[in-house]
């Protein structure tokens, strides 16, 4: 699979940061569960088509690699990794755990401003329009629950999930089109929202939970393709 939408960077001191971000960023978009062929990073193409030396781009690579994200093969090259079942299990799991106590930090830490914030950004669609625009909301479903995050106001939690986040944002991608989860999801957030809205600690950190939760009981019954 080639990677497309790549545009070259500007040289700059940090170049290797840069590089790094873009390649992560480019990775984290990738449909990596949509299909069961492998994921090939090509350090040349992806050099030329960044307009930097192979060298950037290597060390990119390697550092993705500690983040679990690319796996090195001798004689092969680097691929995306794909996880198994069990290993997104554990992941949604751990995840579940982290934003649902991130949603209890946030009733106390989170601004009004910043709750209202979330109110206006994430209700603007239903569930007809959500799954008119399947795509779009995908996008907004992830925001979503990243910003749930970053209102818990919690640094360790933050770099945490950091960790989690690229398989997390594949796998809510690829299994938010099944069954009509849109819906649900759309009906979940705006539970969520209230709780925040209302200040209500327990009620916040249950309704992500389950949120998260729903989503692994899903993975379990439905979702053949990770085997």
């Amino acid at each position: 699979m080639s990677l497309t939408g790549i545009v070259p960077l500007e040289q700059s001191k940090g170049l290797k940061t840069r590089v790094y971000e873009a390649l992560r960023e480019l990775i984290g978009h990738l449909d990596i569960y949509g299909s069961r062929d492998p994921i090939r990073l090509d350090e040349r193409a992806l050099g030329a088509q960044l307009g930097v030396s192979r060298t950037p781009v290597r060390e990119a690579i390697s550092r993705l690699e500690q983040e679990g994200i690319v796996e090195n093969i001798a004689r092969r090259g680097a691929f995306v990794v794909r996880k198994s079942k069990q290993e997104i299990l554990d992941i949604v799991d751990v995840w579940a755990a982290l934003e649902s106590m991130a949603a209890r930090l946030a009733t106390s830490r989170a601004s009004d401003t910043e709750i209202a914030e979330l109110r206006r950004k994430f209700t603007t669609m239903d569930g007809a329009e959500a799954r008119a625009h399947i795509d779009e909301y995908s996008d907004t479903n992830i925001e979503f629950h990243q910003t749930i995050i970053k209102l818990g106001h919690s640094e360790l939690i933050n770099q945490m999930v950091n960790q989690l986040f690229f398989h997390m944002r594949a796998i809510r991608a690829s299994t938010i089109k099944d069954r009509d989860r849109v819906a649900r999801s759309v009906m979940d957030h705006s539970r969520i929202i209230e709780a925040l809205e209302e200040r209500d600690a327990y009620r916040a950190e249950q309704l992500v939970r389950d949120h998260a939760l729903e989503l692994a009981r899903h993975i379990e019954r439905y979702v053949d393709y990770l085997d």
